[in-house]
């Protein structure tokens, strides 16, 4: 992180804020020139282009909100609701008006209210947590901080809101956002994450810290160093909440809401975001939320119509061919391709340069520097194709990418949905290329449906494969969820839900691996009389007479 882009958290609205410059700030408060270019560079700057979005291809989106009385949305970014320094601030980055989630969230945080919301990527979800709750900081102003009685306790943070998500890319992300809108304001935000430096990092957060974002993990270990408290939180937001559970990360993010110092669920606000929510995982959901209003936004679970998709027939010994074909038909734009290894992530990337296709590759055994480097290199042109593993399918925010290859698909449909995401981002047009072959059947059936809810073409190899898998099987669809339906409407409607059905914790069943403790440390799986106890399997795992210690 540059001493510029940490000197932006020290600029106030008033006392040791720089003097305004008319005619170049039009007289804002605190107006300065080098830092406003590098949070929102210049009007022609590809870089900074809100990840192309078309706002007006909103305008027809439907929007599903359920719940007690629910707020009416807001049409434009006007104040009130919102604070003036953030209009200012949203002005700069070049938004418009609000999207289909930032309509609903803006006034259900207003109010006072919790959320979970279901929207697709590229659908302005960051911004749908962000600009209410920093409006409500800045309106509110900063809470009182305990008087240090020792000087290790004047080195502890005490953040006022806490935005936890799945990886180091897309934290990254969310604080990139965060710095262009606490511009000018006394809110500092502060990133922390695994496989950097936590010296740095705690370093940082001793310069002040009044927004944290950060994945679960690192987020433990600095609370078990005493270097973090959450006493003052006002608001939490899990991002990508179904992806942090499907990666095992439950026992952190209970020992983070319901182990440490944060105020209980009645005395904070907290929102909820993902693209997908499964009844399981909303039946998890409630245990962190009050009362709250389920926002669903357009086809959630499913794909956006902005994204051609194509699947294409084709062997494994064939797609390396295949793959040459559709990169020098490719002019123009930046080619995300997915890969299922780390190994086959780098030799593709190699393949690709040795046959003068300017590629990189981002996967889990990057350093934190080399997967920066990637993505730089990627989101600049240096470098229009990135070869990615699952570790870049889900959160990241790279403008202008016309064009995403599943070179293996995945075994799960809402990796696929998530992955294409990349593209058709925010109202923009993309195209979405799939290899499949008889090693993908798995998916088949959920194939066929992606491609029908969102009027693609389904090619009749995938309606063959699709029969053919269905003979001697009962119904199919997602393993232990039940189906894709289940994704988009509020549980709370479903036929037979009860609010006083008990739910512990959580089995990964159709996830895929991880069963609380798992690679968290926090605790073991099988009949370890923990704290609390998972329910058993019945179509959500195979976990049985499990309880786990999540501390």
């Amino acid at each position: 992180m540059s001493e510029l882009a940490n000197d932006i958290g020290k600029l106030k609205i008033n006392g040791d804020a720089p003097a305004s410059t008319p005619s170049n700030g039009g007289g804002r408060r605190g107006y300065n020139p080098t830092i406003e270019k590098e949070l929102f560079g210049e009007p022609d700057d590809p870089k900074f282009q809100s990840s192309g979005i078309n706002f007006d291809n909103y305008d027809d989106i439907p929007v599903e909100a359920t719940g007690d009385n629910v707020p009416e949305p807001i049409t434009t970014f006007t104040a009130p609701p919102l604070e003036e320094l953030l209009l200012e601030n949203i002005q700069l980055a070049r938004f418009t008006k609000p999207t289909p989630v930032q309509k609903y969230s803006v006034p259900i945080v207003a109010a006072g209210r919790d959320l979970m919301a279901c929207a697709q990527t590229g659908s302005g979800k960051t911004g749908g947590f962000l600009f209410p709750i920093l409006s409500q900081s800045f309106i509110n102003g900063p809470s009182a901080v305990p008087e240090a009685t020792t000087q290790f306790s004047r080195r502890k943070a005490y953040p006022t809101a806490l935005v936890l998500a799945p990886t180091r890319e897309l934290v990254s992300q969310i604080y990139d956002e965060a710095k262009k809108f606490t511009y000018r304001s006394w809110v500092r935000p502060c990133v922390v994450y695994g496989g950097a430096d936590i010296g740095s990092q705690l370093r940082d957060m001793e310069r002040g810290c009044d927004l944290l974002v950060a994945t679960p993990g690192r987020l433990n270990d600095m609370l078990e160093r005493g270097r973090v408290s959450l006493r003052n939180i006002k608001y939490l937001v899990l991002d990508e909440a179904d992806r942090m559970l499907d990666m095992g990360f439950e026992p952190q993010i209970r020992n983070i809401v319901q182990g440490c110092d944060m105020p209980d669920v009645q005395e904070r606000q907290t929102l909820m975001f993902s693209a997908t929510f499964p009844a399981d995982i909303q039946m998890l959901a409630r245990d962190f939320l009050k009362d709250y209003i389920f926002l669903s936004v357009g086809k959630v679970g499913s794909t956006s119509e902005n994204i051609t998709q194509k699947v294409l027939y084709v062997e494994d010994e064939d797609k390396r061919s295949l793959l040459l074909d559709i990169l020098s038909a490719d002019e123009n734009g930046l080619t995300l391709i997915f890969v299922e290894t780390k190994r086959l992530a780098d030799a593709l990337s190699d393949f690709l340069i040795n046959q003068n296709f300017p590629a990189t590759s981002i996967h889990g055994d990057r350093t934190q520097s080399e997967r920066e480097r990637a993505l730089e290199y990627f989101r600049s042109g240096k470098a229009p194709i990135l070869v990615a593993t699952a570790v870049a399918a889900r959160g990241l925010d790279i403008p202008n990418v016309t064009h995403v290859i599943n070179y293996d698909l995945p075994s799960d449909i809402d990796d696929y949905v998530h992955r294409i995401g990349r593209t058709g981002r925010a109202g923009n047009t993309g195209v979405a290329t799939a290899f499949f072959n008889r090693g993908n059947k798995n998916v088949v059936k959920d194939l066929v449906e992606i491609l029908s809810e969102a009027n693609q073409e389904c090619p009749s190899f995938l309606n063959d494969i699709a029969r053919e898998s269905s003979y001697g099987r009962g119904g199919g669809g997602r393993g232990g969820r039940g189906g894709r339906n289940n994704n988009t409407r509020d549980f709370r409607r479903q036929p037979g839900y009860n609010p006083n059905q008990s739910f512990g914790g959580y089995s990964s069943g159709g996830y895929g691996g991880s069963s609380f403790g798992g690679s968290s440390g926090y605790g073991n799986s099988r009949s370890s009389g923990g704290a609390f106890s998972s329910y058993q399997s019945s179509g959500y795992g195979n976990q049985s007479s499990a309880s786990s210690n999540w501390w």
